[in-house]
């Protein structure tokens, strides 16, 4: 019979790793469930020890990415409606490809096998479960709705993914294309300009003013290339260093919103966000003021996070949402009229819903509406800087014409 080597925990909690003798993995499992032994990891034997729980491995693994997490949360919801808990976090890991998330998923296997709540099994991967999600969680084991919150979790975290996956859609061509762009430029001043230039060295006449200042910027690129690229890394690793104080972070986020563009979408998709947010918490039944908080901690814009702040301690000493989002001056007057309507009609999770809906929408329209001016933009400003480039070159050609003609 073959040997497999197992990693588990005692009803103690306590790690339990060697060897057992059976006929097949399962005869295995029945062996140890038998010592009341709860399985962690079993592998036929290789003749090498497996690694601790707190090993190197698993303090530096992976976390669950956005898409992974969000299957695990739509599969979680959908197995607990026709199996124990325990049953279906060990289905999904055993139906899970990626072995980072495996292993995830065993350890929040292992703690709920140790008596301890989903949502404290969660604690041990925090870096894979925010707290946002697991305080959901929490609500619903403690109201025993597990399920439709997992669901409204799940439609939660797609929701977010539609979005992220809009943003990177709208940005990527924009940013392919300005790259592009910039390299047949700094081809054609470093490769291109050198050669035909030594065409006029011998020429004997002073160039043109366009002419001189281009072959001053092709010597520039083509001998200190380097010298330009060193600058812009030590100017962004110097723009780094300065945003991580607070004050000086602060200041630049709030210039940041009070951009014409860029201002609008950042306010548009955090309003978004925060509504949808609240509006699942709500809906779950999850204490407002627990929601915004937590909430909070996931703003990176230092203005939009202190003006969440604000919003959070005007509500627990006893305002309204609503009132609290007007006096911010930073959300869209639209979440504004639709958190008072909700307020006023008891319906605060549709309304916030609506809001989110409805800004999501404002955001399609208005990045579509943004690239299809910002494209031909960037086209049109390489065009123009080609443009002046072939200038440069054609001037001193048409002033030999002239010359010789003149002759």
């Amino acid at each position: 019979m073959p040997d497999f080597d197992y990693l588990a925990l005692d009803t103690a909690g306590r790690e339990r790793r060697g060897s057992v003798r059976a006929a097949s993995a399962e005869d295995a499992r029945a062996m140890l469930g038998a010592r009341k032994l709860f399985i962690v990891r079993m592998d036929a034997a290789s003749g090498a020890s497996a690694p601790p729980l707190l090993s190197r491995r698993a303090l530096f693994r992976k976390k669950l990415s956005a898409k992974q997490l969000t299957l695990f949360t739509r599969q979680l919801a959908t197995l607990i409606q026709v199996s124990p808990l325990e049953e279906a976090l060990r289905t999904i890991a055993r139906q899970t490809e990626q072995e980072h998330v495996r292993e995830i998923l065993h350890a929040v296997h292992a703690a709920v096998l140790e008596g301890r709540r989903l949502s404290r099994a969660m604690g041990r991967e925090p870096a894979s479960f925010p707290p946002l999600y697991r305080a959901m969680v929490a609500a619903g084991e403690s109201s025993g709705t597990l399920g439709p919150i997992l669901e409204r979790l799940s439609d939660l975290l797609e929701r977010q993914a539609q979005v992220r996956g809009k943003v990177l859609s709208a940005l990527a061509y924009p940013v392919i294309l300005a790259i592009v762009a910039s390299l047949v430029v700094f081809a054609l001043m470093v490769f291109v300009v050198p050669k035909v230039v030594e065409q006029f060295e011998d020429v004997g006449q002073e160039l043109p003013l366009l002419t001189r200042i281009v072959i001053g910027l092709s010597d520039f690129l083509a001998h200190w290339w380097w010298a330009l690229a060193a600058g812009l890394v030590a100017f962004a690793l110097l723009a780094v260093r300065a945003l991580r104080d607070e004050a000086l972070r602060l200041r630049f986020d709030t210039w940041l919103l009070g951009l014409p563009l860029i201002g609008r979408l950042l306010r548009d998709l955090h309003a978004a966000r925060m509504a949808r947010t609240l509006s699942t918490m709500v809906a779950s039944r999850l204490p407002l003021l627990e929601g915004l908080k937590l909430t909070t901690e996931t703003v990176h814009n230092r203005a939009l996070r202190a003006a969440s702040v604000d919003i959070t301690e005007a509500i627990r000493t006893g305002g309204s949402l609503s009132a609290a989002l007007r006096r911010a001056q930073v959300f869209p007057p639209l979440l504004v009229y639709l958190a008072a309507s909700g307020e006023a009609a008891g319906k605060l999770d549709v309304m916030l819903e609506r809001a989110a809906d409805y800004l999501e929408r404002e955001f399609d329209g208005f990045t579509s509406t943004a690239l299809s001016l910002l494209e031909p933009a960037i086209i049109i400003v390489m065009g123009g800087i080609v443009a002046v480039i072939v200038l440069s070159i054609l001037l001193p050609i048409l002033q030999l014409n002239t010359l010789a003609g003149g002759v």
